[in-house]
């Protein structure tokens, strides 16, 4: 266990998972027959029952029908009543194949993701078969995993360590790149690297462009660094020493996009990187579903789009309460125009917040904080013991609406008292 935070996050439940997995979906078992559980007070887990009423996604309702076609189709496919169990979760997610409607969300140069904790998340999102993103200025920060550069904060390290544990056919790596990154032609190293060969050989390699972040909308990624650290990235990067204490605030350039930088940008990918997943990142701003069908219709695998509630890294405090469509906003924005592909995250940890999302329109949902914190509680399997969770969850929802997979999931399968 780590020293890692995340006040306003559900941490403890997050941990509670990493520690118990799939049990943890319950109230804890020794309570079986000696405590009332019910609609008043908290719920099960210690969650109030009314949720945030800023939060319009937490205040949806999932709502089962009482007649069930598709049960009765799958009833008749099966020979028998089918339960929870048979509900099939494998995903396909941005041209991945996944095990679970899942991928991990971006983590780039942070101090929080870096280091022997950033290895054994590629590690265990390898193990289970979902895709993961390697985020942004890794290689300008930290290298790209030469000789003499520290393999464990490396984008080749993690790269490695996800490939070491991926089983056949499942899965995948996005690597994002900024501004900085493009300057250090990251894209370039990966794709002519022997390393990388296998996933790309097997379709399991993409390339994700970053118009920006949940986080901090319109603004780069930023970081902490000492001065020494900061000395040594020369003019890669905006330094502002606002601290006062030798600490330097280090600042990436948020880049510029128009609808047809965005349109050129991606037909760029395609020609020069024919075999390789196309992903665009868009932060929650006002025109996000125009940004959307931009990204989709230049011929993008993937569009992920972060709420407001996203993010792992530093950030303005300002930003965070203030600035960015929540996730449900965006959601509401993009079913004008549906996508096939949409991917979101954003305060993501839970079975019905997922479901939700995927009622809604998403393909998939990331694990940012979540995936952490769960690595955090522990390195070799806490990761996998929170997916175990988040699976149960998903299928106990999905077959109480009477369906069979995330995909058949729609708009009706959730309620709100207000206009949503």
């Amino acid at each position: 266990m780590s020293d890692l935070s995340a006040p306003g996050f559900p941490e403890e439940e997050v941990r509670r998972r990493a520690r118990a997995g799939a049990a943890a979906a319950f109230p804890p078992a020794e309570e079986y027959g000696h405590v009332l559980f019910g609609a008043a007070g908290p719920d099960a887990v210690g969650r109030p029952v009314r949720p945030d009423a800023q939060d319009a996604l937490d205040a949806l309702r999932i709502v089962p029908p009482l007649f069930l076609p598709q049960r009765l189709a799958k009833l008749i496919d099966l020979g028998r009543e089918p339960d929870y169990r048979d509900v099939e979760l494998t995903t396909t997610i941005g041209g991945f194949t996944s095990a679970l409607p899942v991928y991990v969300s971006a983590t780039g140069s942070t101090r929080a993701a870096g280091g022997d904790l950033g290895l054994a998340l590629s590690r265990q999102a390898g193990a289970l078969g979902i895709p993961m993103v390697i985020g942004e200025n890794v290689v300008p920060v930290n290298g790209y995993g030469r000789l003499g550069e520290a393999a464990d904060r490396t984008l080749l390290g993690r790269l490695r360590a996800y490939g070491e544990e991926l089983p056949d056919g499942l899965g995948g790596v996005a690597v994002q790149q900024s501004t900085e990154d493009a300057d250090a032609e990251v894209w370039n190293l990966v794709h002519s690297d022997p390393a990388a060969l296998p996933l790309l050989e097997s379709g399991r390699l993409a390339f994700e462009l970053k118009v920006g972040q949940g986080a901090k909308p319109g603004l780069g990624g930023m970081t902490v660094l000492e001065a020494e650290a900061a000395a040594a990235l020369g003019d890669r990067f905006g330094l502002d020493p606002l601290f006062g204490d030798g600490r330097v605030l280090r600042a990436a350039t948020p880049g510029t996009f128009t609808a047809e930088i965005l349109r050129q940008q991606i037909r760029l990918m395609r020609n020069n990187y024919p075999r390789v997943r196309i992903w665009v990142k868009l932060y929650p701003g006002r025109d996000v579903a125009e940004a959307a069908r931009v990204a989709h219709e230049a011929g993008a695998d993937a569009v992920v789009v972060d709420g407001a509630e996203g993010g792992t890294g530093w950030a303005p405090g300002v930003f965070l309460p203030h600035v960015g469509l929540p996730l449900a906003e965006c959601l509401r924005r993009l079913a004008a125009d549906p996508l096939p592909s949409l991917l979101v995250s954003g305060r993501i940890w839970e079975g019905a917040r997922a479901v939700k999302s995927l009622a809604l329109g998403a393909r998939a949902v990331g694990l940012g904080r979540a995936a952490l914190l769960a690595v955090a509680e522990d390195r070799e399997s806490g990761l996998r013991r929170f997916a175990e969770c988040l699976a149960l969850e998903l299928r106990l929802l999905i077959s109480a609406l009477g369906k069979y997979a995330p995909d058949a999931l729609d708009r009706a399968d959730v309620w709100s008292s207000e206009e949503f």
